[in-house]
């Protein structure tokens, strides 16, 4: 790799309401990268909503247009890209990201999962829990979720970063900043 070559990507994986987005806009602002989160992204490119497209095209039609725009996205170096909490459930999306990034997962409790997105508000764009109809119902299938993906998100990931409830995101963003080896700049 030539010395001028762009840094690889941080690659941010998890499941929903992990802290993805928030912790990857504010990663790219402190590193002065591009930030990416794919979701936002699939949206752009297809011009519906996730929640569109679910309805009309069903979680495969999501998945097909995630695998698209996370082929695309991952052309480039030097970004910081949140993805969707089943991304990397694809072995060819898991395969793109590894080839031009570093991978955290933001392992996040279940139970601090449930209690960010408890609101039926904050559930309205995450299809897969929409319709769980009492907090019990929203556990379980939280949980279940964690079940299913745990062994993807830990194949995919090159760091585990456990989140705990007390934990903060400038705390999270250090942690990835130590393990890339970044030093803030020194002022005089």
């Amino acid at each position: 790799m030539s010395g001028n070559a762009a840094p690889a990507n941080l690659v941010l994986i998890g499941l929903m309401g992990a802290g993805k987005s928030t912790t990857g806009l504010r990663l790219a602002k402190r590193l002065g990268r591009p930030f990416i989160d794919t979701d936002a992204q699939v949206e752009v490119d297809t011009g519906k909503t996730i929640a569109e497209i679910f309805a009309q095209d069903g979680e495969d039609g999501f998945r097909r247009a995630e695998a698209e725009t996370v082929s695309r996205i991952c052309q480039q170096r030097g970004q910081v890209i949140a993805v969707g909490g089943g991304t990397v459930l694809n072995k060819a999306n898991t395969a793109v990201l590894r080839k031009n990034g570093t991978i955290f997962w933001l392992d996040v409790e279940p139970d601090i999962l449930v209690g960010r997105m408890g609101s039926r508000v904050s559930r309205a764009h995450r299809p897969l829990l929409a319709d769980a109809t009492s907090a019990d119902e929203l556990h379980r299938r939280v949980n279940d979720l964690r079940d299913a993906r745990d062994e993807a998100y830990r194949s995919a990931a090159h760091h585990i970063i456990r989140v705990d409830g007390g934990q903060s995101g400038e705390a999270v963003i250090t942690e990835i900043l130590r393990i890339i080896g970044h030093r803030p700049p020194k002022h005089p």
